[in-house]
């Protein structure tokens, strides 16, 4: 006899801001949450040493003990937290067919997709060392930025979130170093203008890294012409990799719209996909934002859109049965 698959009326798909603060709110909304932690339970901010720019911590915080509190939080309301990951749905019929390690499937009546998205990096030992150990490598100048004010620091990158972080770092830093491995830019005309003619930014052109400089701190960045195969040594005191970012959400493929990097699709002025009862929120379907704060914000949305969803959808059962009774 085949095993009774498991039926949940609000299924939340991973564990960052957006996801514990969408099970908070489905909690308190008694939609009994229950939420799948994915491969990294607090997502991106588990790898974050210090945020300051959250409300409500003015003396700053740790991204892990951070994360514990909004899964305390979570937990105190009613939430219950496995461990698990998505691997593939099934967004036919009513029920929403969701299967966690490619195993175990799981009904559910709405699903709350917070699966986030993973900076993408250069893979130099180096960079992985200072980054796991809070030493100055980033993914993210607004998130980090304020910690190297006064500095001189390195961006990694060419498109426009590269311009972006090197601009908003120029705003901080006495010199901003650019590495560009070709011999110009993928970013939009309007933003090259404005790196290229601001005097605190410094091009490198034709440049690639070779590695991050420093045991505990980052002390410069070895880097490699690769048109002349010439070595320097760039001293910098903080190294943003802005080389994009990757949505996690390659199981929904098919089901799910998304845009051509792979970030979710969200009607206008709320948290809806293409499917009914399937909602997206975080990162996973912000490519523009990507902060705490604005991924918990569009977690609220969703768990009070799942609410009002499901609202609705009994009230629609309640009156079709009424009439079945009339007739």
């Amino acid at each position: 006899m085949s095993e009774q698959i498991e039926r949940i009326k609000c299924l939340i798909l991973g564990t960052g801001p957006a996801g514990y603060t969408a099970a908070i709110y489905a909690a308190r909304a008694d939609l009994k949450p229950i939420i799948y932690t994915g491969p990294l339970q607090g997502g991106q901010l588990m790898e974050t040493t210090d945020v300051e720019n959250y409300p409500g911590y003015p003396d700053g915080v740790g991204g892990i003990p951070m994360m514990e509190d909004f899964k305390k939080q979570a937990e105190r309301m009613g939430t219950e937290i496995r461990f698990g990951l998505a691997t593939s749905v099934d967004f036919n019929g009513e029920l929403h067919t969701v299967t966690i390690d490619g195993e175990k499937k799981i009904h559910a009546d709405t699903v709350i997709i917070a699966t986030g998205a993973s900076a993408k990096w250069l893979g130099l030992p180096s960079e992985e060392k200072l980054r796991m150990n809070g030493g100055g490598v980033s993914a993210c100048a607004v998130c980090d930025g304020a910690f190297y004010r006064g500095l001189d620091v390195a961006v990694v990158g060419a498109g426009d979130t590269a311009a972006e972080e090197a601009l908003y770092l120029a705003n901080l830093c006495p010199k901003v170093h650019m590495i560009v491995r070709r011999d110009e830019m993928r970013a939009s005309k309007v933003m090259q203008k404005r790196v290229l003619t601001n005097k605190n930014i410094i091009m490198h052109w034709n440049t690639e890294t070779k590695e991050v400089l420093g045991e505990e701190e980052v002390e410069g960045v070895r880097v490699v012409n690769n048109q002349t195969g010439g070595e320097s040594v760039i001293p910098i005191q903080g190294f943003f990799v802005a080389i994009g970012h990757k949505p996690n959400t390659d199981f929904l493929k098919g089901w799910l719209d998304m845009d051509k990097l792979g970030y979710l699709i969200t009607k206008p002025d709320s948290t809806e996909t293409n499917v009914e009862g399937v909602f997206a929120c975080g990162d996973a379907q912000d490519n523009i934002y990507r902060q705490a704060v604005t991924a918990a914000g569009t977690g609220c949305m969703a768990a009070l859109d799942a609410e009002r969803y499901l609202s609705a959808k009994e009230f629609a059962e309640s009156e079709a049965a009424e009439e079945a009774v009339e007739a």
